[in-house]
């Protein structure tokens, strides 16, 4: 006979021993297949045989990406592209491991991700213990019949920071969730790689799939924080208006938030100063990372405003307002084409931040500077407070709103926004 033997039957073991010694005899010297594989649709052999014509499984087709012997090749696959088996692992594994790479790099991307997550949450537990402290602080000084209004600032404070954690949880939780997923998906792989010639290219369809099946990257989400400025900013004034007593008004509170890393804002939100060493503070999207500044918690898009800042001794500082989408990942030079209307002393030269720097004669050293915003006249003025003198005016249609801004470099000397003065009058 020239074919060889079917062995299905020998495979169930339900013949009898005489019928059995006649398919012996019959087929003796003939190759045979498992039962299992006998009756597959894919005619492969596990055992690295054809299932149709009972050779070695030798090459790889490219054009069908299926194992083949040298008949197959000789027949249905002879106008296809085949390679010897150890030529197709290596180029799988060449492919494979190309599509390897941007898995990891999503991998250390999540990595990253969760980290930031982490830092975040923990800095927020900071923020609640250290406004809570303050506020506490704040109602001690207080009459004994405010303590229901100090309960009532705190239960909201905690309640921000509840949702603020429960979802900077549940970011953690899937970010978690997205690196275990990954990774096992990448170890998998990495096993599958580790298969012989046969498993592997048997299995690299299945392979491939998985590494297609990457999740998305979490974004970073802006307002992550708590508010400070929210639960903190003039708190005496509204405490003050309740009970009709007298205390400081400021009337621009620094957004903590918005610091960079270098500057210390005070308690109270009222001072900056610069650092020595860099504050392990979480790089949230309001932060500026590139220059040592800090924005006013409230943007001002009409009306007028002013607000006094002691400058001091103070030997390196700007002052003025910057647009309400500022670039606060990049630096770049200064000057109200940026959306920056400022003035500062550097070098002991006092200058307005034009595009090309405006040196400004004064007649003395300032202590206290004013800026005056009027936002629907499109002017901004620094002005000396102890004479009124006009130091430098912009003049700008602004067609979004501006923030207070302020920076320094000075390690001795802090920046203080000066307390306003309120009147009241009874109707």
């Amino acid at each position: 006979m020239g074919l060889p033997g079917c062995t299905v039957c020998y495979g169930r073991g339900v013949l009898d021993d005489v019928l059995h010694g006649l398919l012996d005899a019959l087929f003796k010297g003939q190759p045979r297949r498992d039962a299992s594989v006998a009756g597959s649709t894919e005619g492969r052999d596990p055992g690295g045989l054809c299932g149709r014509h009972g050779e070695p499984l030798a090459l790889f087709c490219e054009d069908d990406e299926e194992l083949v012997c040298d008949s197959c090749k000789e027949e249905e696959h002879k106008e296809h592209q085949c390679c010897p088996l150890e030529e197709a692992m290596q180029d799988s594994k060449k492919e494979l491991r190309n599509a390897l790479k941007p898995l990891r790099e999503k991998l250390q991307g999540l990595s990253t991700a969760k980290q930031n997550f982490d830092e975040m949450a923990e800095h927020i537990k900071h923020q609640a213990r250290q406004a809570e402290k303050l506020i506490k602080e704040e109602f001690e000084k207080l009459h004994r019949f405010l303590r229901n209004e100090e309960a009532s600032l705190v239960a909201a404070l905690k309640e921000e920071v509840q949702q603020k954690s429960q979802k900077m949880q549940e970011n953690i939780e899937k970010a978690t969730s997205q690196v275990s997923s990954l990774s096992e998906t990448i170890k998998q792989i990495e096993e599958d790689m580790a298969a012989d010639e046969i498993l592997f290219l048997r299995n690299f369809k299945t392979t491939m799939q998985r590494t297609k099946c990457t999740p998305q990257e979490p974004e970073m989400e802006t307002e992550a924080l708590v508010d400070v400025p929210k639960h903190l900013g003039i708190l005496k004034f509204r405490i003050w208006e309740k009970m009709q007593g007298i205390v400081q008004y400021t009337p621009v509170m620094l957004d903590p938030n918005t610091a960079d890393v270098c500057l210390f804002v005070s308690d109270d939100l009222t001072s900056v100063r610069y650092l020595e060493e860099d504050q392990s503070l979480p790089d949230n999207p309001e932060r500026f990372s590139c220059c040592e500044c800090v924005l006013g918690s409230e943007v001002i898009d009409s009306g007028r405003h002013d607000w006094d800042v002691e400058v001091g001794d103070n030997t390196e500082w700007v002052l003025g307002v910057v647009k309400e989408t500022i670039n606060r990942k990049e630096w770049f030079p200064p000057s109200p084409e940026r959306g920056m209307w400022t003035i500062g002393l550097s070098g002991g030269e006092y200058k307005a931040r034009t595009p090309v720097a405006t040196s400004l004669v004064l007649k003395k050293k300032p202590q206290k500077i004013r800026v005056q915003v009027d936002w629907d006249r499109g002017r901004v003025t620094f002005s000396d407070v102890s004479d009124n003198t006009v130091l430098y005016k912009f003049r700008h249609r602004f067609t979004e709103g501006v923030f207070p801004y302020f920076s320094s470099t000075c390690k001795r000397h802090p920046l203080r926004i000066l307390p306003g003065r309120i009147s009241v009058t009874a109707e």
